[in-house]
């Protein structure tokens, strides 16, 4: 498969921020099966590495995914290659802001029913303190 020159700066620099390679994992979805969070998420959390693998970016900055996760860390207590997914989930969202030139998301372009709310653990809410009190 020919990627572009886009491609390979965009991994080479989420090489750089996460210290992780998405081409690393195998696609066993065992981060999935115990990911927290998948219930309100476009995309499992094994769809998303392997959209980084095919070079769909395009797809990923449309996705909800990476804004949900919790990075609870599960997925990468699971991962038999011990790829931290929840880094690089942090890398797609950085990567993701630098494409539309901002540094903030609001709550409203998470567009969460109540009922996606209402289901989602605790530990998501705490997270994403960490994630966005700064």
């Amino acid at each position: 498969m020919i990627f572009s020159e886009s491609y390979h700066r965009f991994i080479d620099e989420l090489k750089k921020n996460t210290g992780q390679d998405p081409n690393q994992c195998y696609q066993c979805a065992k981060c999935s099966a115990g990911c927290p969070v998948v219930a309100a998420m476009d995309l499992l959390p094994h769809q998303v590495i392997r959209y980084l693998q095919l070079g769909l970016l395009g797809e990923l900055e449309e996705s909800r995914t990476p804004w949900i996760c919790a990075s609870c860390f599960t997925c990468a207590a699971r991962c038999p290659r011990d790829l931290d997914l929840a880094r690089l989930m942090e890398g797609v969202r950085l990567a993701v802001l630098r494409l539309r030139e901002g540094n903030r998301l609001s709550p409203a372009d998470l567009e969460l029913t109540p009922e996606q709310l209402e289901k989602l653990p605790a530990q998501a809410l705490v997270s994403s303190f960490r994630k966005y009190a700064k």
